[in-house]
């Protein structure tokens, strides 16, 4: 179908016409910030490997499913890469889907690219603003639906914003993807945006609003627990307002907080929550990390490793989320842990553990290599002995014998380290030496004129890596290391809220005391400016369904960490942390905590080989023989040992129903090692007489149990008299 002429399908109002209009979208393909140096200093970003796909296809086939039929790319960092990639990939020569490049060399923000793209005429309608970085399998037919609806009643609704929930770590406001704690105030009943805070000051659990706005709108709620997914439905009008105002630089703090104090000309922002789709952008390395591992537990379905689309190898998912490619040669003594992917043509030798990574394509990796949490590029070789933890690993990096990369590590592009040389945490690494001034994050994310980075990367990284290996010092890398490690620079000291990394053990118990000292505050300081937003409540349905999904997502990663511990057999205090740290992450209570762990050890109990009901008690026995204390550390109360009971009755009625006969018997192992008091049962079947006749059926197998448990507290009290 063919696009309308520009002038006939700005003028016209006929419904029809309208519909005609291809659905457009713009993808920045530049995200204007400095955040993923060094590495984006010899790659633009788009095109980095997310779970060994380029960024660039998951956001490219979303809009394709979506329905967008024209997508304008705009191109600056690196344009030649990236227009290179896009023509030699097979984007170009889709029926449903037309691709065309905009290439500038001298925008230095958002607000420049639109520019740009305004006086290109291009756009012709409503248009999808997105960045190359976002990973999303939503539907658009609701937003856009009621985007329409909007404008047709009011000229000046000019944008919709796709928002999620995602709690916030209450300690360091910080959500799961590493970014700043997002403040909305949104009108419910139209649910127009009134108000945008990205570090909105909580201090002391109160919100400072303008009067103005508490009068101009009688109905408000307060957003503490959204997240912001950077894609946005606009109309024409958007791109004039950033040719009109040439402050507008940054999309949200000057454009979107722009326009909410503007009351001349009234133009008005709107918000579509989504809830069971899966919408993320990579604005950090710690949201690297998270939108990998939610891509490898396939929340991004379909767009997932092992189904085909564009920029991917044919991959295989094995069993406990493990994907292997083809042609990879592993050697038998090698362990492959859960939730880790191994690209084609890799090596592993003898005695290595990978766990919970993911492995490039045609990676060397030798013999007794200890690889966790990391994400390892193509064209790797790792040599004996060498250990990485949580650290991103470049193409075409070596690790020389022994090497260590320690937690949060950054090795770019064909760095090597040297034998048995330890990178410290959160360094970064590169043939290139660090900028002398830094750029600030409102400029381009590549190198400017006076670091002379040629665009093409394979040959400038043989020119660089001599000339670094004839000053290198051996003390800088060890010996053989070719790079330059940088210093961390001011004002980033917090490297560990945006890093590949864990939060570190210190900051967990840290914001562990500070959630308790806030609790305690919380009981008795009553007086707020406004409720705080966790006090206020939205609708019950919704927030059902999106506490649901969290605490899948929250369960899900409980039972990869457990796995990983019984594949690697990590001491049971070193789980307890990084459970505690996704206890922080999640914003879970020690009951959900409690819940999850029981969930990790039945299911694995489950899954370990077995011939009859005997058998299956046993592994049941040997597993929590081994993790007891993990679970017991979270069962501090009445409610945790309840939750974990309940817990065990909704995995006998779905997930694993071959307890469900053997429901007592564990209720009884679990009482005699003291993991469930005598109490906790008493209440539980308390709780249950109020129940209806089907929600009875394991209290009424459990009765005699629950009978001899009364009778032995009866004995006990007339002992005691």
């Amino acid at each position: 179908m063919g696009a309308p002429k520009k002038n006939a399908a700005r003028v016209s109002e006929d419904p029809e016409e309208l519909a005609r209009v291809p659905l457009q979208a713009i993808l920045l393909a530049d995200s204007f910030t400095t955040k993923f140096r060094p590495i984006t200093l010899e790659r633009p970003k788009v095109l980095l490997p997310l779970v060994n796909v380029p960024m660039i296809n998951y956001t490219l086939a979303w809009l394709e499913s979506a329905g967008v039929e024209e997508v304008f790319i705009f191109c600056c960092s690196h344009s030649k890469q990236v227009i290179d990639y896009l023509e030699k990939s097979e984007w170009l020569s889709q029926p449903n889907l037309t691709v065309s490049m905009i290439e500038s060399h001298n925008s230095v923000s958002a607000g420049d690219a639109l520019r740009l793209i305004y006086e290109r005429n291009v756009i012709h309608g409503d248009f999808v603003l997105i960045s190359g970085d976002t990973v999303s399998n939503m539907s658009l037919t609701q937003a856009l639906q009621e985007h329409k609806e909007r404008r047709k009643k009011d000229n000046n609704a000019v944008m919709t914003m796709v928002i999620k929930r995602s709690k916030p770590n209450p300690t360091i406001h910080q959500s799961r993807l590493g970014t700043d704690e997002l403040f909305l105030a949104i009108d419910p009943s139209t649910n127009q945006l009134l108000y945008y805070e990205e570090k909105a000051d909580r201090s002391k659990g109160t919100v400072h609003l303008d009067k103005s706005l508490l009068v101009d709108n009688p109905s408000i709620t307060l957003h503490h627990d959204k997240q912001d997914c950077y894609i946005d439905i606009c109309s024409p009008e958007v791109l004039s307002l950033f040719t009109d105002n040439f402050d507008y630089q940054h999309l949200r703090r000057h454009f979107v907080k722009g326009l909410l104090v503007d009351d001349i000309m009234g133009y008005k922002i709107f918000v579509h929550e989504i809830h069971s789709s899966y919408a993320a952008r990579v604005d950090n390395f710690r949201s690297y990390d998270t939108v990998s591992k939610d891509i490898i537990h396939r929340w991004t379905y379909p767009l997932v490793p092992d189904v085909k689309f564009f920029g991917n190898s044919a991959i295989k998912l094995e069993r406990q989320g493990m994907y292997r490619a083809s042609e990879i040669s592993q050697s038998r003594s090698a362990v492959i842990g859960p939730f880790t992917v191994i690209g084609f043509g890799t090596k592993i030798g003898d005695n290595t553990k990978v766990l919970n990574s993911v492995i490039g394509e045609r990676c060397t990796i030798g013999s007794n290599v200890h690889i966790e949490g990391s994400y390892i590029w193509d064209n790797v070789t790792i040599e004996d002995g060498c250990k990485l933890r949580h650290a991103i690993v470049c193409d075409g990096v070596t690790m020389k014998p022994g090497a260590v990369a320690e937690p949060g590590v950054i090795l770019s592009f064909k760095v090597a380290i040297g034998q048995d040389f330890i990178v410290p945490p959160y360094s970064q690494v590169s043939l290139l030496q660090q900028p002398v001034e830094e750029d600030s994050d409102e400029e381009l994310e590549y190198a400017d004129s006076a670091t002379a980075i040629t665009s093409t990367v394979d040959n400038s990284h043989v020119e660089i890596a001599s000339k670094v290996s004839e000053t290198q010092s051996v003390s800088e890398l060890g010996m053989g290391g070719v790079g330059y490690v940088w210093e961390n620079c001011e004002g980033h000291e917090e490297e560990w809220k945006h890093s590949v990394a864990p939060i570190p053990e210190n900051k967990i118990f840290e914001a562990i005391k500070l959630m308790e000292e806030e609790d305690d505050l919380e009981k008795t300081d009553g007086d707020h400016i406004l409720p705080r937003p966790e006090d206020l409540k939205d609708d019950l349905d919704d927030d059902e369904d999106d506490d649901n999904a969290d605490s899948l997502y929250f369960e899900k990663e409980v039972e990869a960490t457990f796995l990983r511990a019984v594949h690697e057999n990590i001491q049971e205090d070193h789980v307890i942390l990084e459970i505690n740290s996704l206890r922080l992450s999640y914003n879970k209570e020690a009951a959900d905590c409690a819940g999850a762990i029981f969930y990790s050890i039945v299911k694995y109990a489950l899954d370990i080989p077995h011939s009859s009901a005997d058998s299956l008690c046993k592994n049941v026995q040997g597993v929590f023989a081994k993790w007891k204390k993990v679970l017991t550390s979270y069962l501090t109360g009445m409610d945790e040992q309840i939750e974990v009971i309940l817990k065990f009755e909704e995995m006998c009625l779905e997930s694993a129903k071959e307890f469900a006969p053997l429901f007592t018997t564990i209720l009884s192992y679990m009482y005699d090692q003291d993991i469930i008091q005598e109490d906790a049962f008493l209440s539980w079947e308390d709780e249950k007489r109020e129940a209806d006749e089907s929600d009875k059926n394991f209290v009424k197998q459990a009765e005699k149990f629950i009978q001899w448990l009364k009778e032995a507290s009866e004995e006990d009290e007339e002992d005691e008299e």
